[in-house]
């Protein structure tokens, strides 16, 4: 019969050879505690994070896994793409999987010590990522016939985005010793070279994930119905398909297509002048943060008595910024106004360098295609290119990338004076704002098309009647060729009011 202490012996030989399991937390904290010294608790944000992934890989990636199975087909093998950015994919999956491993031994044999939440993370963590794998290969060799669309699911980009982003809310625990950014011991080096390898891997496949390279580049349906023809005599100016595609199909190979005209080449004063208006862009996100800061100082002072010079000098710094970032109802500052009239050399390189650049391509194209191209089309085509270039560089350069910019600043600036969950507040909040920008932007996506193929088809039948005036003239047919132009302007009007009530959602 055992005694208890004979029990006591044996477990503190077992606790001298064995890992031993502590409590879920550190120091048998609480889970609700998300804030402490100055950083998230470990415990909370490494339960949260696991969770929150495993959730969308599961849930989700089990429906799009049942969908696939019953309405998908299998892709035949020789429109299987062979990339290495593929395999690139696979193999940064499993450095994952095995970096969890490596964690999890680590705590085990490296510390002596496994909390419960180090378990929870490293298991469901693995799960999570398995599901990732199995969705990658699911996706590759099996598709849906009715899906025109390119790239990989919402579910699988949602999931590398969280993880990245996961990743990224590290920084706001600079200054938490509960955290391994001190790099004082051998802990948290490791902790360190782990969270390096998860950055890079998540970065990295979420890039990846936008190009997709082990999908096939168009519809499964073109590829396996395309025959033998002379795609360049029949393939319209625009896809006319009627399908609607993603507008982040390509994603990275636009990028690359609009860099240059970003970046002048050999004209370095206009480089000068695209670094001195990414300065003043820099400039302006700055006083951005320092406007409400003098703000709230005038409020103090004037509330506590201060000296008069110490606030007239406050309200002149704040006049001054002000003035800098401009105010009231659409104007727009000093520094922003001086942006705008500097880029203008900029904007008249690139029209330059798209106009050139469609005409010679234009002059390069066959006598067959120029016998059969709809000159109107053409033309209209190449109006709206150039404009279309200026207004998404501009776009890009001086909206989105300030916007991303204010929301970085915003949630350090409100994580270090106040505490976590203001900065986890404003990171929800523009999470579901972009989240939902993106989705609308989607869905007017096809009405955006519509609208200018409707618009193209007008101006096509116009300049082409005129341009045949001769034969118009001879077989007296003024009044058809003016019916057609009256047919396509009013199918133009009846797709153009459908963008008019949602341009208050989003930005053109």
């Amino acid at each position: 019969m055992i005694t208890v202490s004979d029990r006591s012996l044996d477990n503190c030989c077992l606790s001298d050879a064995m890992t031993v399991l502590g409590s879920y937390c550190e120091d048998n904290a609480s889970l609700s505690e998300v804030w402490i010294q100055q950083g998230l608790f470990p415990c909370f944000y490494f339960t949260l994070v696991s969770t929150v992934l495993l959730s969308i890989a599961f849930l989700f990636g089990s429906l799009l896994y049942v969908c696939y199975n019953m309405y998908g087909t299998t892709m035949e093998p020789k429109y299987v793409p062979r990339s290495r950015l593929f395999f690139l994919q696979l193999f940064l999956s499993v450095v994952l999987l095995l970096q969890f491993g490596i964690y999890i031994l680590w705590q085990s044999f490296g510390l002596g010590t496994v909390y419960g939440y180090t378990i929870v993370y490293s298991c469901l963590s693995i799960f999570g990522w398995l599901c990732t794998i199995v969705l990658l290969h699911l996706e590759r060799t099996k598709v849906l016939i009715r899906d025109r669309t390119r790239g990989h699911s919402t579910i699988l980009l949602l999931f590398w985005a969280l993880a990245f982003a996961a990743e990224n809310l590290a920084f706001v625990s600079w200054r938490s010793p509960l955290w391994w950014w001190s790099l004082d011991n051998t802990d948290h080096k490791v902790h360190f070279s782990l969270w390096m390898v998860r950055y890079i891997c998540t970065f990295l496949l979420f890039v990846l994930g936008l190009k997709a390279p082990g999908l096939p580049r168009r519809p499964y349906m073109l590829m396996i119905n395309e025959d033998e023809r002379d795609v360049e005599y029949n393939q319209p100016l625009l896809n006319r398909n009627g399908t609607s595609q993603s507008t982040w199909k390509d994603f990275c190979k636009k990028v690359q297509l609009l860099v240059p005209y970003m970046w002048p080449k050999g004209n370095i004063l206009l480089q000068v002048l695209v670094l001195f208006c990414l300065g003043l862009l820099a400039t302006e996100r700055v006083i951005n943060v320092f406007v409400p800061i003098y703000y709230r100082n005038i409020v103090n002072e004037l509330s506590g008595g201060a000296p008069w010079k110490t606030l007239a000098l406050t309200v002149c710094i704040y006049v001054i910024l002000k003035f800098l970032q401009g105010g009231g109802a659409g104007a727009s500052g000093f520094i922003s106004n001086m942006r705008s009239f500097l880029w203008i050399r900029v904007q008249q390189y690139t029209n330059r360098q798209v106009q050139t650049g469609l005409f010679a391509h234009l002059h390069a194209l066959s006598l067959r295609w120029h016998l059969g191209r709809k000159t109107g089309e053409v033309l209209r085509s190449v109006d709206r290119g150039t404009s279309s270039i200026n207004s998404l560089l501009s776009y890009i350069v001086f909206s989105i990338l300030p916007t991303i910019a204010d929301i970085i600043i915003g949630i350090v600036y409100f994580t270090t004076n106040f505490n976590a969950w203001f900065g986890l507040i404003v990171f929800v909040c523009m999470a579901l704002y972009l989240t939902i920008t993106i989705v609308i932007t989607e869905w007017r996506t096809k009405y955006r098309r519509e609208m200018n193929t409707r618009d193209n088809e007008a101006k096509s039948k116009a300049v082409d009647s005129l341009l045949n005036f001769e034969t118009v003239k001879y077989y007296n047919a003024e009044s058809y060729e003016v019916n057609r132009f009256n047919d396509a302007i009013l199918k133009y009007q009846v797709r153009a009011p459908e963008r008019h009530p949602n341009r208050g959602i989003t930005a053109e």
